[in-house]
């Protein structure tokens, strides 16, 4: 079966290129049924990767540990379903997957009618084929037959690289077949990560969809709104999946790594932020494009770059380049990625740059109080963002490089940066919906803006007096004082505006209509689905932040070794209430085969009164010799009480705890879930706006291939 999955690989990896060359010679030369062969070949391309699929999956259910990706990833103890998963559980697993996720939404392009877009659609085959070719060759092992020439030319590190490529092919086989294999790393054994890398995968896979019509748009020359209108679904749903993906990954480090965070800017978590980051831009920036004809060039390079930093955070994942408990072992991929990543840009920038008279904005910035300009200063901020987190992402390879001297660059880096650029960031939420596009009266603005400031302002003191005073909800240092009144603050006036703009719209509906309050908002909702939409996921956002600034200015923390029937305390930050935690013994749990499970009792009190339980446990995986720790949380809005079993000794009859008060940290998964349901709603299709953009989506200009 091993030898069927292998030769799937390689006849998808013929199909790729001759996709690739018909798609460019039929638009060429104008020869249909090469195009239409091209779009036939593609289609064989993801039926021959689901069948490669199908068969890896198999070969894991099975146990096949002939298969050396099988005996990396599964042992004969696992659960069935941590088997299946273990697709994506390693490297040539997760970039075959990664393959077959990107040619099920290639086809899911071409099966649909092209209208209009007829002539774009070779370039976007060609696109999307070629980086299949890429994650293909890839994983086909093709380029271990590199490794002889690489080495007679006297560069044998370079040779041992390329032939080390052999074992990216997840169909690979053993000389010999192993009694057992080595199992699944343990932190993978959680639903957290079962489902955040197919989220993540989607997010990334789908984003290169835009980034095909765009490239097919500059070689057409029809730069209008065209490409725009056609793939703004495509990407609310790329920007939907990777959203979820982050918020899933916060999620499983919060509930698994047992540091009672959620987000470390490791070097993984930030290559998959970089492109939400610019995703998020484009997704701003092309409403301006669609309304006034302006930021053509922008959005050009703003999907470009989303696209290159895809392949880049596929690339840091899977190279092992730079450390983080998400990579997988180092190997020869690096160099292709880079010179993937590079050769792609350059011919992007190159493309872009021939191409710009015919990027030229049908009109003018008229006011810096217009949508049009805050729009702008928001995609200078996301920017801002980005270059932040890319510079202190790569700064420990550059100082490596250049110092020989690897440098950390940690948290308070990044908090300390990016924490005022997003704060700066939630307060364009709040004032760029009540912008009008061309130019804003400042009179009319002033009148909207009024209430929304008295209540931030209110906030802000209200925050600044009672921290002044030491009241529990201001807890710490002075120096605190003022940063997080100012943010909360910041927070009630965006949270302000949205409101008030979703009651005008309810109160204007049931004027027009007569219905009840609740049928005029989901009318309303209904309607504008993109308005909308957009107004909920700010709200998300301002729920988000809640729970980060208070688990960022506010979390407790405390660590004690106790002996059984003894206790010890932790102060809530928020409410001053003290918790007291006995420990009440240690006991074996049940668990998988290859796992021993020990978990701890705790008694809960507040203010002296019972309140329940809490039962942290420690795994230990036996073929892997590794231990992990998995938290109890006591969940509320208020904030989590969250406690770790740090080791014990004689049997349990002392043990060390971790414990912290996380305060508003629900505020972050809630506001992550009005996240979500806003974006699907926006994304929502609408069969009455797609028949508006049928009839005016021609392109403003459009001009014949050259």
């Amino acid at each position: 079966m091993a030898n069927v999955g292998y030769a799937a690989l390689l006849l998808a990896l013929i199909l790729a290129v001759y996709a690739t060359v018909a798609a460019l010679i039929g638009a060429r030369r104008r020869v249909a049924e090469l195009v239409l062969s091209a779009r036939n070949a593609a289609l064989a391309v993801t039926g021959l990767l689901t069948l490669a699929v199908v068969i890896l999956e198999y070969l894991l259910v099975i146990g096949d540990f002939r298969t050396l990706y099988v005996a990396e990833v599964t042992n004969r103890a696992m659960p069935l379903f941590f088997k299946m998963t273990a697709l994506w559980g390693s490297q040539a697993g997760s970039l075959l997957f990664w393959s077959w996720l990107m040619s099920l939404f290639g086809a899911a392009v071409l099966l649909r009618k092209w209208g209009k877009m007829r002539t774009m659609m070779p370039y976007v085959i060609a696109v999307t084929q070629i980086t299949l070719v890429f994650f293909i060759g890839l994983i086909s092992g093709l380029w271990a037959l590199l490794a002889a020439p690489f080495e007679a030319v006297g560069l044998a590190g370079a040779g041992q690289l390329m032939a080390d490529m052999i074992n990216v092919n997840p169909f690979h086989q053993l000389g010999f077949t192993p009694a057992d294999g080595n199992g699944l790393n343990p932190l993978l054994r959680h639903w957290g990560m079962i489902i955040h890398p197919p989220m993540l995968y989607l997010g990334f896979v789908s984003f290169i969809i835009p980034y095909a019509f765009a490239i097919a748009a500059l070689v057409t020359r029809q730069t209008g709104d065209l490409w725009i209108r056609t793939t703004r679904r495509w990407t609310l749903v790329a920007w939907l999946f990777l959203s979820m993906g982050l918020l899933l990954g916060a999620w499983w480090a919060y509930g698994v790594l047992g540091w009672g965070g959620y987000w470390a800017w490791d070097p993984v978590e930030n290559a998959a932020l970089m492109p939400w980051l610019t995703g998020t831009a484009f997704l701003h920036s092309v409403m301006i494009q669609e309304k006034r004809g302006m930021f053509k060039v922008w959005n050009m390079v703003l999907i470009m770059m989303t696209y290159s930093l895809v392949i880049f955070g596929t690339f840091l994942t899977r190279s092992g380049v730079i450390s983080s408990v998400h990579t997988f072992a180092q190997s020869g991929i690096g160099p292709l990625f880079l010179s993937f990543i590079g050769i792609m840009f350059i011919f992007s920038v190159l493309l872009l740059f021939d191409r710009l008279d015919s990027l030229k904005s049908e009109n003018e910035l008229d006011s810096m109080l217009s949508r049009e300009a805050f729009f702008l200063l928001n995609n200078l901020l996301f920017l801002a963002i980005f270059f932040v987190t890319f510079w202190g992402t790569i700064f420990p390879v550059v100082s490596e490089l250049v110092a020989k001297q690897k440098a950390i660059v940690g948290p308070p880096f990044f908090n300390q940066v990016n924490g005022p650029l997003f704060a700066a960031l939630v307060v364009l939420m709040g004032i760029a919906p009540l912008m009008p596009w061309r130019r804003a009266s400042r009179e009319k603005l002033f009148r909207l803006l009024l209430w929304p400031v008295v209540v931030g302002l209110g906030v802000t003191v209200s925050l600044f007096v009672a921290g002044l005073r030491n009241l529990a909800i201001i807890p710490g240092t002075q120096a605190r004082v003022l940063p997080v009144s100012l943010f909360y603050g910041i927070v009630a006036f965006t949270a302000t505006v949205i409101l008030m703009e979703f009651w005008r719209g309810t109160r204007a509906r049931r004027r027009s209509t007569g219905a009840s309050y609740f049928r005029a908002f989901w009318t309303l909702i209904g309607r504008n689905r993109r308005r909308y939409g957009g107004y909920l996921i700010h709200l998300g956002v301002i729920m988000m932040a809640l729970g980060i600034i208070g688990t960022q200015f506010f979390q407790a923390e405390t660590q004690h070794n106790v002996a059984v029937g003894e206790s010890f305390t932790i102060t809530s930050p928020m409410t001053g209430d003290e918790y007291t935690l006995t420990y009440n013994g240690l006991r074996s749990l049940p668990a998988p085969e290859d796992v021993s499970r020990v978990g701890a009792t705790l008694i809960v009190s507040r203010g002296g009164r019972e309140i329940g339980e809490l039962h942290p446990t420690n795994d230990f995986f036996i073929p892997q010799q590794q231990p992990m720790t998995i938290p109890a949380v006591r969940y509320s809005l208020i904030e989590d009480l969250y406690v770790i079993v740090a080791g014990w000794e004689n049997d349990g009859v002392t043990a060390t705890f971790k414990a912290y008060v996380n305060p508003l940290v629900n505020w972050l998964w809630l506001g992550g879930f009005i996240f979500i349901l806003g974006t699907a709603v926006a994304a929502w299709p609408d069969p009455a706006e797609d028949r508006r953009l049928a009839l005016t989506g021609a392109p403003r200009r459009a001009v014949p291939a050259s």
